[in-house]
């Protein structure tokens, strides 16, 4: 395993992780949005990281990668409301089925895996340049 290698695998998880905060952004952001272009409230989001075959431990190590970007189709919160525009017959209008306490443990744990990331880059560089200061003499 060379320097770069470290860097490069740490690279692939801020990338994958910035997906992540950035998709969880976007379902808080539409916690309360009943109506979408589509029809219907805003379905949450959630990214699904690659889990990949490999035929040595050491393989393991190269690259953290994404899948997908999947569509979460739990039912939506029926909340009574009967004089809203949007009620069904019954009075209920559908709001997304999105907990804002979980995607903010979420938001938390992609933040703290990047910031996990940034340090293994730091610690490369740091590294790096003690290396050539050794080489300097």
């Amino acid at each position: 395993m060379s320097f770069f290698d470290g860097i490069e695998i740490a690279s692939s998880g801020m990338r994958a992780q910035r997906l992540r905060m950035n998709i969880i952004s976007a379902n808080i952001a539409n916690a309360d949005s009943v109506k979408t272009k589509e029809g219907g409230p805003y379905k949450r989001r959630d990214v699904v990281f690659k889990a990949e075959d490999y035929s040595k431990f050491s393989d393991i190590l190269k690259q953290v990668s994404v899948d997908n970007v999947v569509r979460d189709d739990t039912p939506p919160k029926l909340v009574y409301d009967p004089h809203n525009p949007l009620a069904n017959k019954d009075g209920y209008v559908a709001y997304p089925n999105i907990n804002p306490v979980v995607e903010m443990t979420n938001l938390i744990d992609a933040m703290r895996t990047y910031q996990a990331n940034t340090s293994v880059v730091d610690s490369a560089k740091q590294m790096a340049q003690a290396a050539l200061s050794v080489l300097r003499g």
